[in-house]
């Protein structure tokens, strides 16, 4: 039975992605990709008409799993610290299930071979920031933030270290827990950024 057009798409961002984690995001090809799912190169130019394409079928489905998890994070509490921290973890645990992110971001095909694959990912990013910004200044109304960090200065800093995480955790051979250490960290920087209680 042949499967659907959509089926064999995802199958082919699957199978990109479990490349680009294998051998580096630079060196999959369309040949490499249609070889992984079991069909010719001509069929995959059915379904991507360019590599590019492909490319930015896997920043849709990466943009479609962060989006959902956001929301689920978002979900669970009203507390501003909360979600902040489930939003980190959310993002992180998103990072541990598609391990190829941290490369993707640093890559040729990325920096280099793909401007439209670039915008989705700042996109992303400007996404993920603009949540904490949201969260933190709801913080700082409510009373528990300090005021003098601009919740968009702190933002930065909690970002920064989602992606400094993840950097280590691949350079690492992925020896250590993502989320645990990550919410460690989070913990230590929501302290400095927290009233002090009298």
């Amino acid at each position: 039975m042949r499967k659907s057009a959509e089926l064999r798409k995802a199958e082919i961002v699957a199978a990109v992605l479990d490349l680009a984690d294998q051998i580096g995001p630079d060196r999959v090809t369309t040949g490499a990709a249609a070889s992984a799912v079991g069909v010719s190169q001509a069929a995959l130019f059915r379904h991507f008409p360019t590599k590019a394409a492909m490319w930015l079928a896997v920043a849709d489905h990466v943009a479609g799993e962060l989006a959902m998890e956001w929301q689920r994070a978002l979900a669970g509490t009203d507390n501003p610290l909360d979600r902040v921290t489930a939003l980190m973890a959310a993002q992180l645990g998103q990072i541990a299930a598609t391990p190829t992110l941290p490369m993707l971001l640093f890559s040729r095909e990325l920096n280099v071979g793909n401007e439209d694959l670039r915008a989705a990912f700042r996109g992303l990013l400007m996404k993920f920031q603009a949540l904490i910004v949201a969260e933190l200044a709801r913080g700082q109304d409510g009373g528990c933030l300090r005021r003098e960090v601009a919740p968009e200065d702190a933002a930065v800093l909690l970002t920064s270290l989602v992606q400094g995480m993840a950097i280590r955790w691949s350079l690492g051979a992925r020896n250590f827990s993502l989320i645990g250490e990550g919410k460690r960290l989070l913990e230590v920087q929501l302290r400095l950024l927290t009233v002090k209680e009298d």
